[in-house]
């Protein structure tokens, strides 16, 4: 039998809010591999951080190095990576943390799920907007190219399909401004939530 049961603790969400004069929430970005998602992920932490916001990133290479290293990339392992980020980036919102997501997150039910775990408050979709050509003329690991003769099966917006989001919260097109103009933008995005 299942005796598990939500802890009370001394410190609260609130107190953490308070301390840190921020609310805490999780930024969802969405988007194709190449598409600058990780780029702007790091660059935003910084400009939060310099800023004296408490903001931590979640990747999807870091993350598969670590706590998803067992998963691989069926469309079963895709759904519990999603799950179990959505679950630490859950921890991290109730300790008054700005979660900055990174993550290609392919399927819509995907993204639902995530937010369904988080708060429909306190997820924020992030549409990292590039075409897949333009995310192949960045393509630092080489990947488009091995999904292109077929090394890479199942590769999203190649032979696997990518559902765009349907109502994102925030939309960065970033095959049209550089990386700090996309970073600027979404600061100034997210100033009224925080």
């Amino acid at each position: 039998m299942n005796n598990l049961k939500i802890q009370s603790y001394t410190i609260d969400r609130t107190d953490f809010e308070k301390r840190n004069q921020h609310r805490g929430f999780a930024l969802w970005f969405v988007g194709l591999s190449g598409s600058g998602k990780s780029t702007l992920a790091n660059g935003l932490q910084a400009k939060l951080f310099e800023n004296g916001f408490n903001a931590v990133v979640l990747d999807g290479d870091n993350t598969r190095l670590g706590i998803n290293k067992d998963l691989g990339f069926s469309e079963k392992d895709r759904i519990e990576n999603i799950r179990r980020v959505a679950e630490i980036s859950k921890l991290f919102v109730e300790t008054g943390h700005i979660v900055i997501n990174a993550f290609i997150s392919p399927f819509e039910s995907n993204r639902i799920q995530a937010r369904d775990i988080i708060s429909d408050t306190d997820f924020i979709e992030v549409y990292i907007n590039s075409s897949v050509s333009a995310c192949e003329k960045r393509d630092v690991k080489g990947l488009y190219k091995k999904a292109r003769t077929g090394e890479i099966i199942d590769f999203t917006g190649i032979s696997s399909p990518f559902e765009a989001p349907i109502k994102p919260d925030i939309v960065v097109k970033t095959d049209e401004q550089t990386p700090d103009e996309s970073i600027d933008y979404l600061f100034e995005q997210l100033k009224t939530k925080l």
